[in-house]
């Protein structure tokens, strides 16, 4: 995966004094990156017995993952490439509730990552008009394994 480094450049130190979410925000956009590199590994294996994705998702969007890699790995399809995830930011945190959550707001570029027919590697059309370059927002929430995305919601915009 080609993601753009979205840890904060300053100081631990300074960043902490800054914001006292700091460490959490850092935590939650990192948590996001590898959460897109474990899904490029899922939708590339076709048998769809890449484990990691738990690691870094549950819940509806672990759901969401698992039912559309089936569907395409049921057809014969994996997709090849990457994704890119940019221009991430922390929107909110919530972290007094039970289940503390942070969201975020990122530009995801699929357009170098293209599905393709799994024994031949011959590209899957696509609709020329298709969105690949796109706003969407994420819930990630602290289970006791860590922090999970639980929510990765396309909102129709380009980016």
């Amino acid at each position: 995966m080609t993601a753009e480094p979205t840890a904060p450049t300053a100081s631990p130190s300074t960043t902490v004094s800054a914001d006292p979410e700091a460490a959490v925000k850092a935590t939650a956009l990192a948590v996001y990156q590898e959460y897109w590199r474990e899904m490029q590994a899922f939708y590339a294996d076709r048998d769809g017995t890449t484990a990691g994705l738990k690691q870094y998702a549950a819940s509806e969007a672990l759901s969401v993952a698992r039912n559309a890699g089936e569907r395409a790995h049921a057809r014969g399809r994996i997709y090849i490439g990457s994704v890119t995830v940019s221009q991430s930011r922390v929107t909110a945190t919530d972290l007094d509730r039970q289940v503390p959550n942070v969201t975020l707001s990122s530009c995801l570029d699929v357009s170098r990552w293209q599905p393709v027919v799994a024994d031949t590697r011959k590209p899957v059309a696509l609709p020329a008009n298709r969105l690949t370059k796109y706003l969407i927002a994420t819930t990630l929430e602290k289970w006791p394994q860590g922090w999970r995305v639980v929510r990765d919601e396309p909102q129709g915009k380009k980016c």
